[in-house]
């Protein structure tokens, strides 16, 4: 656990979520490289929490939100361990409540938030990098949206985040087919802010967050809630209809199939109707 002060405040992190602050820029690493970072419901709390606060403190100026090891996240863990620590940290209905107020913080924020996809971002991990204000891709990083792969529908406003960006058809063609969409088609699409090669990706980054941090902080953050105003109407409606169908679907035999399927790495068989 990483413990950093802040006007006389200590934020604190947890093993599965590290939270480090320096010069006005608010780190946020999920760490759970082993799993490519795989979320879990105490790290969508913790989550919450940090950026809550620093919505109110006024040293924090940039929040970055990035992955530890190669891959930014792998969304929601479905493998049996991940099933089993979730079914023992609350019911599933609770857990995508409190990814959905992970996703509030992080666009709720005044200040703007960065996010650094070095590698994989699937499923929710997807969503939580594009709620946040500025996406900067490794070129060897992808997006997927692979919920249907398990029999779940989109969550983390998902369905709101991406068709803002990217339109409606490419939404459906990600949401609905699964594809793996590449750094560099992910960039022609309008789905991150910028695209940099892996051996310079740092560099760049620290760049971005360092322009930020020296920015005028009242206009970043006037200009961040007028954009997201104009273009994020849908996502408060967005996020309460994926709560109630994932509500439904987790308690579907299409998911404990697909989840069975994943963790014994076959085809799944969906039949329900």
């Amino acid at each position: 656990m990483t413990t950093i002060n802040s006007d006389g405040q200590a934020y604190a992190g947890i093993d599965d979520l590290a939270v480090e602050f320096c010069d006005g820029v608010l780190s946020i690493t999920l760490n759970r490289p082993d799993t490519l970072n795989a979320l879990t419901a105490a790290m969508y709390a913790t989550m919450a929490d940090t950026l809550e606060r620093a919505a109110t403190d006024p040293g924090v100026r940039v929040v970055r939100l990035g992955g530890a090891g190669r891959g930014f996240s792998s969304g929601a863990g479905v493998s049996a361990q991940d099933q089993a620590a979730r079914n023992a940290s609350g019911s599933q209905a609770e857990i995508v409540g409190t990814a959905s107020r992970a996703i509030r913080s992080i666009v709720n924020l005044p200040q703007p938030v960065v996010a650094v996809v070095q590698g994989p971002a699937a499923g929710i991990g997807a969503s939580l990098a594009l709620a946040c204000d500025v996406i900067l891709a490794s070129e060897d990083a992808f997006f997927v949206l692979a919920f249907t792969t398990v029999g779940l529908m989109t969550d983390g406003g998902a369905s709101a985040l991406f068709a803002a960006a990217v339109g409606r058809v490419r939404a459906m063609r990600m949401a609905l087919l699964a594809e793996r969409i590449s750094a560099a088609e992910a960039y022609a699409w309008g789905l991150v802010t910028a695209l940099y090669p892996a051996d310079g990706f740092n560099t760049e980054v620290a760049r971005v967050i360092s322009t930020l941090a020296k920015g005028p902080m009242v206009a970043l953050r006037k200009t961040k809630q007028a954009i997201n105003a104009a273009t994020l109407t849908e996502l408060e409606a967005a996020l309460e209809r994926e709560q109630r169908g994932q509500r439904v679907l987790i308690e579907s035999n299409d998911f404990r199939e697909g989840a069975k399927a994943f963790q014994e790495r076959r085809p799944p068989k969906f039949t329900d109707y």
